[in-house]
This record gives C-alpha cells, structure tokens and sequence, in this order.
C-alpha cells in the first residue's frame, strides 16, 4: 500500500465525539513510551504527524488522522487511530481512570475499529501489564495483532529472544496468536508487511 496523503482529523474526548463510522479503522495503543507516534510517522511517511516527546503520557485523546482519501475514485480512505498509553504517565489517579473509561467504551463500541495494534518494546522482556491489556481485550471480544517496536535498539538475537519470550507468555492464555509485525521506525523495518495487512482488511471491509 502506498501512503499518498495522511492528514490529521480530530482528536475527541470521548467516541460520541469520534468522526462517522464509515470507513474502516485501525488503532494504535502501547504502554507509556513504546514509540507508538514514532511507528505511526513512520507508516504514513510523515515525520511530524504524530507528536513525538519524551515524555510519557503525551497523547491524552482519541486522536484520527485519515488516511488516502480519494475525491476523484470515491475512495473514502481509513482512518489511523492514536490511542493514549496504558501504564505510567505523570497525571493524576481521576485522569487515569478517565482515560480507561475512554478508551474501554471506544475499543467495545466503535462499529467500524477493524483491528487494535498492540505495541510490544522489544527490548525488554515480557511484561505483566501488557499480557493484562491483551487478556482484557480478548474478555471483550476485540480482535488485536501485535506490532514489536524498537527492534534497532538491540542485538537481533536479543530482539528475538525477547520476541519468542512474549509469545510464548502469551500462549499460557491464547491457544492461536494473532499474526505479528516485527518493526524499527528508524530502519523502516516491518511498514510494508504491516500496510498490506490493513490493505488486505479494507478490501474485506468494502467487500471487495
């Protein structure tokens, strides 16, 4: 899939405020510092789409950015979804719980959410907090793949390693594992193999 335009839509507070369900739509959400605005510019191959900081717990709303319209084909495009980070971020204990009461009524509700992609740092090795999310996710019924970030920041071998150890923990509770994307938003690693799996789900969404 080519990324001809990606501009960004609105950011909602909560999915009553979300744009019209009718294209599909593909959220993005990781623990606190996973490089999830990193991953998403390098999707889309915009380096400032999605503000990029150093500090935990930037991303505070359900942001969208839509992606490939086409007024001329009548190709309405997709729409991205920046989620906030679960897990550490410098707010207060009512902002957190408002936030999980955000995102659990989006992920639950939101009619055309084809897939969340869960970010995974490969760098360390698997931790409780995002076998929790996921397990909470399957509780829910939401469908889910994950996407390993941070790849360049190791040994191949380490990565690996930290790869299989996940996978594995996360087969004590899954008897099938959804398909997976190993990736590094500084090598570009992993965008092409991940843009044709939201390519292939599209064309089912407009059941082509």
């Amino acid at each position: 899939m080519e990324i001809k335009s990606a501009a960004f839509l609105i950011s909602s507070a909560k999915l009553s405020q979300c744009p019209e369900p009718d294209r599909p739509e593909y959220a993005f959400i990781g623990r606190s510092n996973v490089g999830k605005s990193s991953l998403i510019n390098m999707l889309t191959g915009r380096n400032s789409l999605a503000k990029v900081s150093g500090s935990p717990g930037k991303t505070t709303l359900i942001n969208h950015f839509l992606i490939n319209p086409d007024e001329k084909s009548g190709d309405k495009g997709w729409y991205l979804v920046d989620l906030p980070g679960y897990g550490f971020a410098k707010r207060s204990k009512s902002q957190r719980e408002q936030w999980q009461k955000m995102i659990a009524e989006y992920l639950q509700q939101r009619a055309n959410l084809q897939v969340i992609f869960v970010l995974i740092d490969s760098r360390i090795s698997p931790q409780k907090i995002d076998l929790d999310f996921i397990n909470q996710l399957g509780e829910w019924g939401v469908p889910f793949n994950i996407v390993f970030t941070k790849t360049d920041k190791n040994k191949q071998s380490e990565t690996a390693k930290n790869v299989k150890d996940f996978i594995k923990s996360l087969s004590a509770f899954w008897e099938i594992i959804p398909e997976y994307f190993i990736t590094s938003s500084v090598k570009k690693s992993g965008r092409d193999k991940l843009l044709s799996y939201v390519e292939g789900l599209n064309f089912r969404f407009w059941g082509e």
